[in-house]
């Protein structure tokens, strides 16, 4: 018994704000807590992986080095597969510090949470080997290409479970703290009635001013050229003689729905599968949050850094740092309750 206050801790899904992961980890050592159980989603699985394996200082050195064009060299698409980015040069860095490393041997409890596609089941990795289970974890449908293992299709743990409390469950802690990287999914629960009446209020679909909801997908560069390399192969095969596209748009007339309005312009098929994935991780969020509520939630904005600016580390740690040094001050109660 060390006397210390005992600490597991959930590590949400989000993309390139799981460095916040970080910053809030850095803030509980420096604070005297010991972390014995760490439960990771998506970019929370890797932070929490390499932190129970004692090789995060390293990775937080390489991340903070990231410029912009070294993150769009790192993510090396994958045009024909089953997802947009490989991310494979990325996660060679991953691999690099835990080659070897099994998840029964680490000296801090460790569950990396993933989702089997095939069988519409949340898988936890708590043996095994680490590198496998955090790729496991982080690949989102269709963007990072998902793996086989064991014959399971896997894909992020954030579809069923963006904070996986549950997975702590077993720990012996003196407190639970979960950490949110988009905590405007804990708001707006429940149900929207909408009046169809052709009367009812109507929205332009033609003006965008940049505060769409699908704006903050779309300002990123390495996502408009995926989606620009997706729409300018579809328009190619639209005008290629003889196919069935360019035979549907001559034979078929285009036929107006009434009382549906056009989608906002400029939306592309790929910010429509990131705004689906994300209504889906905010319902399951405040689904998982309700069935195991942490002592402790530590939060961050979604629009506090988009989901692929893996160059800003720095940033992101620093928000981290403050955002739990704040929750720590405030202590144990949910922002709700």
């Amino acid at each position: 018994m060390t006397g210390r206050t005992r600490v597991a801790i959930a590590l949400g899904s989000g993309g390139a704000r799981g460095y916040a992961h970080i910053g809030v980890l850095e803030v509980l050592e420096e604070r005297g807590y010991e972390v014995v159980s760490v439960a990771g989603t998506s970019m929370g699985a890797l932070v929490g992986g390499l932190y129970a394996a004692g090789r995060l200082d390293d990775y937080a050195a390489w991340a903070r080095g990231l410029t912009q064009r070294d993150v769009l060299r790192l993510l090396d698409p994958a045009f024909r597969g089953p997802g947009a980015i490989r991310a494979t040069k990325i996660f060679a860095k991953v691999t690099e510090l835990v080659s070897g490393v099994r998840i029964e041997d680490l000296p801090i409890a460790f569950t990396a949470v993933a989702t089997d596609l095939l069988a519409g089941k949340e898988v936890w990795f708590q043996r095994g080997p680490l590198a496998t289970a955090i790729r496991a974890s982080i690949a989102l449908p269709s963007f990072i290409t998902p793996v086989m293992v064991d014959g399971r299709l896997l894909a992020d743990g954030g579809l069923l479970n963006p904070i996986p409390v549950a997975a702590t469950a077993a720990a012996t802690a003196d407190l639970t703290i979960a950490v949110s990287l988009s905590e405007e999914h804990l708001r707006g629960a429940g149900t929207s009635v909408v009046d169809t009446a052709p009367e009812g209020p109507r929205t332009d679909p033609g003006e965008d001013d940049g505060s769409a909801p699908f704006a903050w997908v779309r300002d990123n560069e390495r996502f408009r050229a995926i989606t620009e390399w997706f729409n300018n192969a579809r328009e190619d095969l639209a005008a290629a003689p003889g196919t069935l596209a360019a035979e549907d748009d001559r034979d078929q007339p285009a036929a107006e729905i009434p009382d549906v309005e056009h989608p906002p312009a400029g939306l592309r098929t790929l910010e429509v599968m990131q705004l689906s994935v994300d209504a889906l991780q905010a319902a399951m969020t405040r689904y998982r949050l309700a069935s195991y509520p942490p002592d402790l939630l530590i939060t961050l904005p979604r629009t506090a850094c988009r989901a692929l600016d893996f160059h800003r580390a720095g940033e992101m740690i620093e928000l981290g740092r403050e955002r739990a040094a704040a929750a720590l001050d405030r202590g144990p109660g949910l922002p709700w309750g």
